[in-house]
């Protein structure tokens, strides 16, 4: 378990540079020389302008190593009853993940992704190989005391940005945030809505698959957790600190950092775009390098959505968590950028391009 002290300085992220919007253009008009009608396939021509602008170059590269790193933690709040699931299941899962069991690997398998797992703070031993950044055992209960001490948020903001550089730096060229962690639905949605001003009955939803007692049991520890982070919902680390954990801060660090790095990256489900939208607070305009990868069924995660402006790319009816809806959409992005680097331009295929002086075409008109 890392000991290592961390001062607020080491979380103070740069200023974030923006896609490039010359580039942006450049792409646009690419995409008008392509051999279909212009918008003709929708989101598509969007997506791929944007890997295009993040990138820096027309056309775009294929991505070559995506890479899914999976946050696992533990929270206080788990005991209260709040999840179908017994808190044990975070240690077990993790086990899972590094033996190649789970959702997200399979689906990370077919979108050609690799699968990372770290453990921030599972209540329990885990493989050396994955607990090099743990800063202690389960997260506090946030509806009744903070989840972090100041030392532990600083540790885990840090451990973050140290794992997105990592992986930039062992050449990561698309990244995806994952969770795991039995309860963790409850401080995401805690912070969701702190940020959007949002009553918790209108953002709380079934997680794992809760009854109806276990709802108003969460229903009432958010409601709590809200209480306590409300004074602190214009500083992103004493957020964290009180209504957070240690997954969700190093989330958070992972996901600015992504941004300072000119790294662009696919948001899954409620916890990690939670996690996003205190990102966005600790780099402002890191949102610029984020595409939502699909909709969860929590309440809370369209209300974060919207506070992003973020779309999705897919809605499936998904709430797993994992990564697993990131990774699910991920070959949309790799059409994206495949349409816009290898299909024929008009000339290259010798098509004729619409003539700007032809008459319009009508509808007959029926009887």
């Amino acid at each position: 378990m890392s000991s290592e002290s961390v001062s607020s300085a080491d979380v103070v992220f740069p200023p974030v540079v923006a896609p490039d919007p010359e580039v942006r253009r450049r792409a646009d008009a690419r995409q008008r020389d392509l051999t279909k009608p212009a918008g003709s396939l929708g989101r598509l021509e969007e997506l791929g302008c944007w890997v295009a602008s993040c990138q820096g170059q027309v056309p775009p590269r294929p991505f070559t190593r995506p890479r899914v790193v999976v946050f696992a933690g533990d929270h206080g709040v788990a005991r209260g009853g709040v999840s179908a699931y017994p808190p044990e299941v975070t240690a077990q899962m993790v086990a899972n993940f590094l033996a190649g069991g789970a959702a997200v690997n399979v689906l990370a398998g077919v979108a050609g992704a690799g699968v990372r797992v770290v453990d921030m703070a599972v209540d329990g031993d885990t493989d050396p190989a994955v607990s090099a950044h743990k800063v202690r055992r389960s997260s506090g209960a946030v509806d009744r005391e903070d989840a972090l001490t100041e030392q532990e948020t600083l540790r885990a903001i840090a451990a973050g940005r140290s794992v997105a550089d990592e992986e930039v730096d062992a050449g990561a060229d698309l990244l995806v945030a994952g969770d795991m962690g039995i309860g963790n639905t409850t401080p995401a949605t805690a912070l969701i809505a702190t940020l959007t001003g949002t009553e918790p009955v209108a953002a709380v939803g079934r997680g794992t698959g809760i009854d109806d007692a276990a709802w108003m049991r969460k229903v009432a520890a958010i409601r709590d957790a809200m209480r306590r982070a409300r004074p602190h919902a214009r500083n992103p680390v004493a957020l964290l600190r009180t209504a957070g954990g240690a997954d969700l801060a190093a989330m958070a660090g992972y996901l600015a950092q992504a941004s300072v790095r000119r790294t662009p990256v696919v948001l899954d489900g409620v916890v990690v775009t939670a996690a996003a939208l205190v990102a966005e607070e600790l780099a402002p305009g890191a949102r610029d390098w984020w595409v939502a990868g699909h909709r969860s069924t929590e309440p809370a995660h369209t209300l974060a959505l919207r506070h992003l402006n973020l779309d999705p790319l897919v809605d499936l009816g998904m709430r797993l968590g994992e990564g697993s809806g990131a990774v699910a959409a991920l070959p949309i992005l790799h059409g994206a950028v495949a349409v816009l680097t290898n299909m024929a331009t008009f000339a290259e295929a010798g098509v004729s391009t619409r003539d700007e002086d032809a008459a319009p075409v009508t509808e007959p008109r029926g009887d």
